[in-house]
């Protein structure tokens, strides 16, 4: 004898299902500080503060992946023992600005272990940002003035020209009387500069990485 399939009847007591939570800290209402940058649980890799707002990086392209691995090989080349080469780490500009430039030459002295996080701007005598297509804004505007504020004396800006997956790096220097940077040149087949250390990188050797 066959019988006919229903659907359970739902009881009016059953739980009304929980909304997911968000995946991301909800910011306090004065925004986060530096610190909340070291010690907030689960946040994605390479995550920057910038005027108190936490911002995401979306994934790595190719040719950033590339021009950080030959400036941070060409800027090794020849390094005076006073300095060091840092990729992807954090810059502590003030409470509420913790920006991570790709690349950056430090101090010898303030590197104090394989454990550290971040470094002062004191320390830092060269930043260097390769911009990507989500990062425009911040990487051509917002981060150079921060660093020129800071009293970071050297900037390069990395951009990729027109296609060609070949690198075009523009250099800065900071005027100490207005202390904002001056454009100091604009490098397509090399980068040869004497701040903050001789410096003198091949960029069409990307092709070969």
């Amino acid at each position: 004898m066959g019988g006919t399939l229903t659907a359970e009847p739902i009881s009016e007591a059953t739980e009304p299902v929980a909304e997911p939570t968000s995946r991301w800290p909800v910011p306090p209402a004065d925004g986060w500080y530096v610190d909340d940058l070291f010690t907030l649980p689960d946040l994605p890799p390479h995550t920057q503060l910038i005027d108190g707002s936490l911002v995401f990086v979306s994934p790595q392209r190719r040719f950033h992946a590339n021009v950080i691995d030959l400036l941070v090989t060409g800027l090794r080349q020849d390094l005076p023992s006073e300095f060091r080469v840092g990729r992807e780490m954090t810059v502590v500009l003030d409470k509420r600005n913790g920006p991570e430039p790709d690349v950056s030459v430090i101090l010898s002295e303030a590197v104090s272990g394989p454990d550290q996080t971040s470094f002062e701007a004191k320390d830092v005598v060269l930043a260097i940002e390769v911009v990507s297509p989500e990062s425009e804004s911040r990487d051509r505007t917002t981060k150079p003035h921060k660093y020129a504020r800071a009293g970071i004396e050297n900037f390069w800006r990395v951009e990729e020209y027109g296609r060609t997956g070949k690198p075009v790096v523009h250099v800065y220097e900071l005027d100490p009387v207005t202390g904002t940077y001056v454009h100091a040149g604009m490098h397509h087949n090399r980068v040869k500069v004497e701040k903050p250390y001789p410096v003198d990188i091949d960029l069409t050797a990307i092709d070969e990485l």
